[in-house]
């Protein structure tokens, strides 16, 4: 399914945000020579909304952990597209990563005889490029639409979330990759708190609260880290952004092995 390409990602907060992250790595680079973890985000506008890898950036070296990101994304792309790209795979090969982040079409993984014939391909092939290039990949494992998706049969948001984790999960444990659970945070946020502003008017990408929660669960997954006392964004209240944290860390971090995170 195509996605159109939203604006939210060149406003004055989030450019103010991202930055943040400019300026840490570059104080970061002149210090004593401590190498950045690199990180490559491949995947579409769930990636490329809210400017997420230059938002998790800046909550890595807010942590103490240096980084250097970078993105290959196009609206609506799968990964076997990505598979299938010249420029993709010239990102993949134009440096060293230390982790590549795969984050799949937001229906695929939820649909047996998508993700069957679509996903698990591309990220078995994947994997095994990444593991000759000692770089480590990482599941995205996303959320599902707000209101479910009645034309592939899920009723509502519980509904199409358990397929989409259910779908990440099988092909993690096969190959023995690291998953970032934002999807499942997602759930348990809205399952407590349904007026939780998670999704932009859409039902489907990612309000400035869903990206940073996400950007949360990234850095929680690749650190193991707790990102509670990590800074807010502007436009994002305080409170919300530590019930966010919260939610994170009790995600990610009270059974990491579930999560295959080491």
């Amino acid at each position: 399914m195509p996605m159109r390409r939203i604006a939210t990602i060149a406003t004055p907060a989030l450019r103010r945000f991202a930055s943040i992250a400019v300026a840490a790595l570059i104080v970061a680079c002149a210090g004593p020579p401590t190498p950045p973890v690199r990180v490559l985000f491949i995947g579409n506008s769930y990636t490329y909304a809210n400017a997420l890898p230059q938002m998790f950036a800046t909550l890595a070296q807010a942590g103490k952990h240096p980084v250097a990101v970078d993105m290959a994304a196009q609206g609506g792309w799968t990964l076997a597209q990505h598979v299938a790209s010249a420029s993709t795979r010239d990102k993949l090969t134009a440096r060293q990563w230390d982790f590549v982040v795969l984050q799949e079409q937001s229906i695929v993984p939820a649909v047996a005889a998508s993700r069957t014939t679509g996903m698990y391909p591309a990220v078995r092939q994947y994997t095994a490029v990444l593991r000759e290039l000692n770089a480590a990949p990482v599941l995205l494992l996303t959320w599902s639409r707000r209101d479910g998706l009645r034309d592939f049969g899920f009723a509502d948001f519980r509904a199409m979330q358990e397929q989409l984790t259910a779908g990440t999960l099988a092909i993690a444990a096969e190959l023995g990759l690291r998953v970032a659970p934002a999807g499942v945070a997602w759930q348990t946020g809205v399952s407590r708190d349904s007026t939780l502003a998670l999704w932009q008017p859409d039902g489907s990408h990612p309000s400035l609260a869903g990206s940073y929660l996400t950007a949360c669960v990234l850095f929680a997954t690749l650190f193991r880290a707790s990102p509670v006392g990590l800074p807010t964004p502007d436009g994002l209240a305080p409170e919300i952004a530590r019930h966010l944290q919260d939610l994170v860390r009790e995600t990610v971090l009270t059974e990491p092995e579930h999560w295959h995170i080491p």
